[in-house]
């Protein structure tokens, strides 16, 4: 197998610099600290069993705050539910909130490299561009982006060097429908059409985008 980081130059997108106006970047660096054992003091994970989200969009990580918090309301029947999770937002205020997405917003994120050999990152830079409409299968580039930077806006996430475990662990989810916090169902629509080997390749290619 071969590192690999990928720049991918289509179109450039934020990588997801931009900081909530109604967010502290001073005080959310005080609150992160809680934060720091499982996603790095800077938000570099560094474990893939935890996600990287320096560097990730303020709207996106505003909404995952917010839906960890309904998980806990709603015992996991909505938003999203995580056990560690679940005490981290537990009295989170909506300025809190704001603050920590502000302060990691405006971290710089890491790009690890993409694991692949030849034949695997032509095959995954297919489907991660093209996609595949023989299989139903939505290009992640139209939502991510060719640079996986996401899109602010419309708070798809920065995937631009994430843990390729991680990516893995999340797309299997939203594949069985475990994870179902994603906006009208796209990601679940996308990934119950990808194939274990699909995830695999596609997960890899992401860790060295950028």
């Amino acid at each position: 197998m071969k590192k690999f980081a990928i720049l991918c130059g289509l179109v450039v997108f934020g990588s997801g610099a931009a900081v909530a106006d109604t967010g502290d970047i001073e005080r959310g660096q005080e609150l992160s600290q809680t934060c720091a054992a499982c996603h790095g003091a800077d938000g570099n994970s560094p474990a893939g069993d935890f996600p990287s989200i320096a560097g990730q969009h303020s709207k996106y990580l505003v909404k995952q705050l917010h839906d960890y918090q309904l998980g806990n309301e709603t015992g996991g029947e909505s938003g999203r539910y995580n056990v560690l999770m679940a005490d981290q937002v537990e009295g989170l205020s909506e300025q809190d909130i704001r603050d920590l997405a502000a302060y990691f917003t405006a971290q710089e994120h890491d790009v690890i490299g993409a694991d692949l050999d030849d034949g695997e990152l032509a095959e995954a830079q297919r489907l991660y561009l093209g996609g595949d409409e023989e299989r139903g299968i939505t290009a992640c580039a139209a939502c991510h982006g060719p640079r996986a930077g996401g899109m602010g806006l419309a708070a798809f996430p920065l995937l631009s060097g994430q843990h390729a475990q991680y990516t893995q662990v999340s797309l299997e989810a939203f594949r069985a429908g475990e994870r179902d916090n994603d906006p009208n169902g796209m990601m679940r629509d996308v990934a119950t059409h990808l194939t274990d080997r699909d995830i695999d390749i596609l997960s890899r290619y992401i860790s060295g985008l950028y």
